[in-house]
């Protein structure tokens, strides 16, 4: 792994330890890379994860895609409960979610694993859209971007599909609105678990008839 770190920021690597669903997860957070929001474990992650556990959440046999993994936390997760599992970030955020994934995943079990790039609202459409299971969380706080995630996700929502998106709705600039307002504008969304500010939402394609 020490291939995937960068010698200038090696220093500057920070790791925390869990137990999450019985499976002792270490994740490291590249502190020194200038990623941003992406080099943090948040709270909604773990709220999510927290969630799988109390629900005892089985992925296996499922498709699943994350948006916005930074760390790779939760995708890296659902690969041990069973997931075959496409973690995505900005390109720069991949070694990061690579090597959090070798250092959690077995090897038996890695090859249930993708690592891709993507870019909201631009490029969503190179991925199928045959997904089983879609994994966000944290990812409203910048109303900049809510149009294209919500582009996104439209695209990867087919009707069979299942999103389990985790935000903070006070902490997150327009979180509450996101949720509120513009997500059910296009999704069936009910909140299932809350933890703090922290709300769990189970989302669906929207079929006619539905009201709000």
């Amino acid at each position: 792994m020490s291939s995937i770190v960068d010698s200038r920021f090696s220093m500057e690597l920070e790791e925390k330890e869990y137990e999450l669903c019985g499976h002792p997860v270490k994740i490291t957070m590249f502190k020194g890379a200038s990623l941003g929001v992406s080099s943090y474990v948040w709270g909604p992650g773990l709220v999510l994860c927290r969630y799988f556990e109390a629900e005892k959440i089985d992925f296996t046999g499922k498709k699943v895609i994350e948006l916005g993994s930074g760390t790779g936390i939760v995708g890296i997760l659902a690969v041990l409960l069973g997931g075959d599992v496409t973690m995505t970030d900005r390109s720069d955020v991949l070694k990061q979610i690579e090597y959090n994934l070798i250092a959690n995943v077995p090897l038996s079990s890695r090859h249930r694993t993708k690592i891709r790039a993507l870019e909201w609202g631009n490029d969503q459409h190179k991925f199928p859209a045959d997904f089983d299971i879609v994994l966000g969380s944290d990812l409203v706080y910048s109303p900049s971007q809510f149009s294209k995630l919500l582009q996104t996700l439209l695209h990867f929502c087919n009707d069979n599909t299942i999103m389990y998106l985790c935000s903070d709705v006070k902490y997150r600039e327009g979180s509450a609105r996101f949720h509120d307002k513009l997500l059910p504008e296009k999704f069936s969304s009910e909140l299932i678990h809350t933890s703090g500010s922290s709300c769990v939402f189970k989302v669906t394609k929207k079929v006619p008839g539905d009201e709000y």
